[in-house]
């Protein structure tokens, strides 16, 4: 009973989409890839390349040295298989700190809950109640090394308490690791066109580099979802009320593809077990080349994105998104719709997600929320 209730926790936190005949890579701690603003959502879940606001910790905490405010406030709300049940969401804080012109540092929570389950061993039982939840506490130093380019280190702390204790269980506790981002922003100089100036932007993150979680002791350990991003975009700054900013980003999970290790055609228990024998470090690197179908498998391991904001008299804005993901690979295609509205020091924001694929996404249709407070003085960045 403990171990079928695990499997179906796993089954709803990781990729539902997954098929068996297809080599889908899961991990554990999906949450942690999820977008967690209403603003990176409503463009298709992207922000390792957009400017900065927030809740850049998830996305780019590099971000952060070219913030235009002292410091800012953020929280948001994403409800998960909302179609389904209600109590399962992802709540999100972030707070981040200028220490000066060049340097800022930030912390974010994340914290996953998935709701009461009502545990019974027989029909007559009264039940015990169990909350699982998962959370993430991350803490990031940026600084920039030039006007135009930054970079990040960032530490993460995860606890993961998806286990479901029964009766005489007492080896029941929660699994954690920690982890490691680093990261790099370019912002270049206002650039002065023809009929409009421009700034061009650029960025990467490899995020969630760390040890395996291990949910039962001498058992399975699972990876991190350890992951590159990078992207580019461009300001159009068509005057001093209206600004059109394009962004393009692109993922790949840095974890090894499962695969039949002895060749017998079938990907089996043994091969699970050569599987689990891969470290995370090396599990990096073998990462990029270990498809078996080689270099064109690969390629479908990444996933990209496209999205667009509208921003007027910076204080209102209109977004929209497009995220693909390969058939052979998860099946997530979506697109999203976003808006979002400042005045004075506050700004929430909203977005929506349709799904274009035959396969269901758990945020389809739902509505996520953010909001946001920019305090302090202001920072005038080239």
């Amino acid at each position: 009973m403990k171990k079928l209730a695990l499997l179906v926790l796993f089954a709803i936190v990781c990729k539902t989409w997954a098929q068996q005949d297809q080599r889908v890579i899961t991990t554990a701690v999906p949450f942690l890839t999820i977008a967690a603003d209403a603003r990176s959502a409503g463009m298709g879940d992207i922000g390792v390349a957009t400017s900065t606001d927030a809740f850049s910790q998830q996305w780019n905490p590099a971000k952060f040295a070219f913030a235009e405010r002292k410091m800012g406030i953020g929280l948001s709300y994403t409800p998960y298989l909302e179609s389904i049940i209600t109590d399962i969401s992802l709540l999100n804080a972030s707070f981040y700190n200028k220490i000066s012109d060049q340097s800022a540092f930030a912390l974010s929570l994340r914290y996953f809950t998935l709701g009461e389950i009502e545990l019974r061993q027989f029909a007559n039982d009264p039940g015990t109640l169990a909350k699982p939840n998962e959370l993430a506490l991350d803490g990031s130093y940026s600084l920039k090394l030039s006007p135009t380019f930054s970079m990040a280190v960032g530490g993460r702390f995860i606890r993961s308490n998806l286990r479901l204790p029964q009766q005489g269980d007492v080896d029941s506790q929660a699994a954690s690791s920690f982890a490691v981002d680093i990261a790099g922003f370019y912002r270049s100089r206002e650039i002065a066109y023809d009929k409009f100036d421009g700034r061009w932007r650029a960025g990467f993150n490899i995020s969630n580099l760390g040890g395996k979680i291990q949910y039962d002791e001498g058992g399975q350990e699972n990876f991190l979802p350890t992951n590159l991003k990078f992207g580019f975009g461009f300001d159009f700054i068509l005057d001093q009320d209206n600004v059109i900013g394009l962004t393009s980003e692109f993922n790949k999970l840095l974890v090894p593809t499962p695969r039949d290790f002895d060749g017998d055609g079938d990907v089996d228990s043994a091969d699970n077990d050569e599987y689990q024998n891969i470290g995370f470090f090396n599990g990096v690197f073998e990462s990029f080349g270990d498809a078996p179908d080689g270099f064109s498998e690969e390629l479908k391991e990444f996933t990209w994105a496209l999205g667009a904001e509208y921003v007027y008299q910076n204080a209102f804005m209109v977004r929209t998104g497009y995220f693909n993901e390969s058939e052979e690979k998860g099946s997530r295609k979506f697109f999203t719709l976003g808006a979002g509205f400042r005045f004075k020091a506050a700004q929430i924001d909203l977005s929506y997600l349709f799904s274009t694929s035959q396969v269901r996404n758990p945020l389809e249709n739902t509505l996520r929320f953010s909001l946001t407070f920019n305090l302090g003085e202001e920072y005038l960045n080239d």
